[in-house]
């Protein structure tokens, strides 16, 4: 196999998926190995077998209906935002024409002990249990005031300045309680901690502008996902790759990283020895060249067979529990899905839950979600340790994606991507636009 490539990536994580479609498409010569017989390394979907043999491979399996193959069971539950840049990414590179989404039922938040949806527009608003009277009145005009802001039009502004004002001054200035300003902040904001209150408020403007957007695309809630679980994301732009002149190798593992001074040269495997200037990987190739974040995630997998209880029987939410509403640094987030996403079979439900560790007992910590899941059949727990690179990679060539978070949804994922292309490249990643009929088209299934 002893060949040159413009680009080697080890490891076949969504991260690493993109790239490898993205370079290919741009007529790169790539050459993408996975050690693993399975396309998606950290971001993989399991069936029933796969799953068990890696979190309970003594335990006897419950009674469970369906075939192996019907379970798809995803190793980092994420979902995708409807108007958010992983959307923006499988449009833009036709990979939507290999996956079908499904949207997701609900987006919930808890608070005072129970669960309420989140409202994604003035009307919910007005409607929501989450407030009171008075309180409904001052959270409608702060989503007017997001809905309507304009850059160029001053009296927008309602005298604040996104660059310069806290996000807490704009809380302040509409009157918030703290009670409202957490849903906002974790449940349409999606800041997994508080400490973006004290940092200037256009992040989060832009963050609650994209959720708002995302709900109003297909109404119900703003995300999607994919049928067959999150594993057929890798495998779409993977498809892509190849169709564009990428290699695949899976089931490879790397015999040798070889390097011509410090700089990366190429890999032996069992093939041969291929050669390439740069290389793309998960952390998991390269851990002298990584360092922990200092953050663990665990996450719980649990089989239940009813839908969440407080949901109306949704087939499938999205709950946050804000880190302030139960005492925490992090906050909680709970993915469920059932088999009209063909993740399960019929009668069953998948609720995963995950968090950033913070004591020494992080099963405890994951109580307040458990509660309100009612009764599980079966629940399996990993921790994952957090990796990022140590360095760019423009010294070595060595270009290493980051761990995956315990965020709900894929932007932080593709922030990397960004920063990754660029690193790469030299030049930032421009998404073109398409018309509405051909992003219409692009979401198979949804309407």
């Amino acid at each position: 196999m002893d060949e040159n490539y413009d680009v080697i990536v080890l490891g076949t994580g969504l991260t690493e998926c993109i790239l490898s479609g993205l370079l290919s498409v741009e007529g790169k010569k790539v050459l993408h190995i996975d050690r693993q017989d399975f396309y998606g390394g950290e971001s993989a979907s399991l069936n029933l077998s796969q799953l068990y043999s890696k979190f309970k491979p003594s335990a006897q399996k419950p009674d469970l209906k369906g075939r192996d193959r019907d379970w798809c069971v995803d190793l980092i539950p994420k979902f995708l935002m409807a108007n958010g840049e992983l959307t923006n990414i499988l449009v833009h590179t036709n990979v939507t024409r290999y996956i079908e989404f499904k949207q997701i039922g609900g987006s919930y938040v808890y608070r005072n002990g129970r669960i309420a949806k989140v409202p994604s527009n003035e009307v919910e608003a007005i409607k929501s249990s989450l407030m009171g009277i008075f309180e409904k009145r001052r959270m409608k005009g702060f989503l007017e005031f997001i809905s309507k802001y304009d850059e160029n039009v001053p009296s927008t502004h309602q005298g604040l300045n996104l660059d310069s004002n806290t996000m807490n001054e704009v809380y302040n200035k509409f009157g918030l309680e703290n009670g409202t300003k957490d849903f906002i902040g974790h449940a349409m904001a999606l800041w997994s901690t508080d400490d973006y209150l004290n940092e200037v408020a256009r992040p989060t403007y832009e963050r609650i502008l994209l959720y708002v957007q995302s709900v109003a695309k297909y109404g119900k809630s703003p995300y999607i996902y994919p049928l067959y679980g999150l594993g057929e994301l890798p495998q779409g732009f993977a498809r892509l790759s190849a169709i564009y002149g990428g290699t695949y190798m899976l089931d490879t593992p790397i015999d040798e990283v070889l390097y011509e001074g410090d700089k990366f040269a190429g890999v032996k495997t069992k093939e041969g020895t291929a050669k390439a200037p740069i290389v793309i990987a998960d952390p998991t190739y390269f851990p002298e060249k990584v360092k922990k974040t200092g953050s663990k995630v665990i996450r719980a997998m649990c089989i239940m067979d009813h839908p969440l209880p407080g949901t109306n029987d949704l087939d499938s939410v999205q709950i946050i529990i804000p880190q302030n509403q139960v005492g925490r640094k992090h906050d909680i987030y709970i993915a469920v899905l059932s088999d009209v996403h063909c993740v399960v079979p019929k009668g069953y439900y998948l609720a995963i839950v995950s968090t950033i560790i913070e004591t020494d007992t992080p099963h405890v910590e994951l109580e307040p979600a458990f509660k309100l899941l009612g009764n599980r059949l079966d629940t399996l727990m990993g921790i994952a340790e957090l990796y990022e690179p140590a360095s760019d990679g423009a010294s070595d060539g060595v270009y290493i994606s980051k761990s995956y978070d315990a965020t709900s949804h894929f932007e932080s994922t593709t922030d990397d991507v960004k920063d990754l292309y660029f690193r790469i490249t030299g030049k930032p990643l421009v998404l073109k636009k398409r018309s509405n009929s051909e992003e219409d088209e692009g979401l198979n299934g949804l309407e």
